[in-house]
């Protein structure tokens, strides 16, 4: 994940340096943890919440049985790992559902955080767990906001409720009467943001959550901001008493601190963050999981569950069965890359592997080479492709003219399916194993 690229290489490096002295002293963990300090501060970690961490951890760290331990580094690393995940909340926080239908969210957050797309990718989120949801159109005040959410909504598969100018209270108490008829048993109201906080923007949010019954106040915020999120974030929830962050564009390159610092600033959780521009590019925000991404020991469990949306348990049986057989062919190759596009790409799915999340930068995967891939079996008959020890040069030459590649492009893939192949051939007989 691009938000912890750096802070995560900054990390590895001081712990590395405590991994190679074997015992420890306190002085070393002490001296160890003001460069987490200053790792944390250059992340745009709030400095109150940075000074905290680093003084629970020291305190926890140079006890007696940690000093003592065989591997007090791997200790170290342990209560790090630890305190993170407090720090941003410790469990995943679900959304609030109201027990009497419909569960009214009320999403907020200033002009240009991504609100309006947020509702539809929730819309969609929302869906695939089998819930019918509604997008009502509050934003009065922003020129086109009513038609970007219809668009949205279109492309989430869902419906609007909108009343073009009418106020924005009478609006939403229509919509979730309009709900509560037809069967809706959701409302996502997407309500005005301003350029800054002013007075008239949380009076009518105010007034919102008097004139209808709200299960949860969602604020969206701009990863990229830094602190200034987390001031937004804390200005809104003195105000209106919000329910947990969305945070967006954590995919981008941003330091990552306000990941860190919100939790502790608002005594708020965040509950979803965006990390792409799809409307599918939503994601539950679980602590456990972002600290492991952050100190490098990879996200495991979010691979796999992406790994589950991507390709359907008949699916994987099937290629587990062509794999067993050794009858793996370059149709069943381009599958495997249609279904690790749907999973976010090479990079998103290297970021979550151990070891691997600060060291995978955009520059070091060519996700070109797999669309070329992709159009160099296209361009095979289906006799080539299920028997490439047919393909001599003249189809060489033929299927590098019909992909717009070269002759060298067409052995190179070849090359590479061939090593696949002898791979599983390695791990069906137990020679080699996975790498996780």
């Amino acid at each position: 994940m691009g938000a912890f690229s750096s802070l995560s290489e900054r990390l590895n490096h001081i712990f590395s340096k405590l991994t190679k002295r074997g015992r420890l002293t306190e002085l070393e963990i002490k001296t160890a943890m003001r460069e987490v300090r200053v790792a944390l501060l250059e992340a745009d970690v709030n400095i109150s919440v940075a000074k905290k961490f680093c003084a629970d951890v020291s305190e926890k760290a140079v006890g007696q049985e940690i000093l003592k331990s065989l591997n007090p580094a791997q200790q170290v690393i342990k209560i790090v790992n630890e305190e993170l995940i407090a720090l941003m909340g410790s469990t995943n926080q679900k959304l609030n559902v109201s027990p009497k239908p419909p569960t009214v969210i009320m999403m907020c957050g200033l002009q240009g955080a991504g609100k309006t797309t947020m509702c539809g990718k929730l819309a969609v989120m929302l869906k695939k767990q089998g819930k019918k949801p509604l997008l009502a159109g509050c934003d009065i005040y922003r020129p086109a906001a009513i038609n970007q959410l219809k668009v949205v909504a279109k492309n989430a598969g869902a419906e609007v409720f909108e009343k073009g100018t009418q106020n924005p209270v009478k609006t939403a108490q229509e919509a979730v009467a309009h709900a509560r008829s037809l069967g809706f048993d959701t409302v996502i109201i997407d309500t005005a943001g301003r350029l800054e906080i002013d007075e008239p923007l949380m009076q009518e949010l105010e007034n919102i959550v008097k004139s209808v019954e709200v299960s949860e106040i969602l604020l969206t915020v701009d990863s990229m901001m830094g602190q200034v999120a987390v001031n937004v974030a804390k200005t809104f929830n003195e105000r209106l008493e919000i329910t947990g962050v969305i945070l967006t564009k954590l995919d981008g390159d941003t330091r990552g601190g306000a990941c860190l610092s919100v939790k502790a600033v608002t005594g708020k959780p965040i509950k979803l963050i965006g990390v792409g521009e799809k409307l599918t590019d939503l994601e539950a925000f679980y602590p456990d999981r972002m600290a492991s991404r952050i100190l490098g020991m990879g996200d495991v469990l979010t691979l796999i569950e992406k790994a589950q949306e991507a390709v359907t348990e008949e699916q994987a049986k099937a290629m587990q069965k062509k794999f067993a057989e050794n009858s793996f062919t370059l149709e069943d190759y381009i599958i495997q890359f249609e279904s690790m596009k749907k999973m976010g790409g090479a990079q998103a799915l290297l970021s979550m592997l151990p070891g691997m999340g600060g060291k995978v930068k955009a520059e070091d995967i060519d996700e070109s080479r797999i669309e070329r891939v992709k159009a160099i079996i296209l361009s095979m008959t289906k006799k080539e492709r299920t028997d490439p020890s047919v393909i001599n040069s003249s189809r060489k030459k033929r299927i590098a003219a019909g992909s717009g590649t070269s002759v060298q492009d067409v052995n190179q893939l070849l090359k590479q399916f061939e090593q696949t192949k002898q791979l599983m051939k390695q791990m069906r007989s137990g020679k080699r194993r996975f790498p996780f």
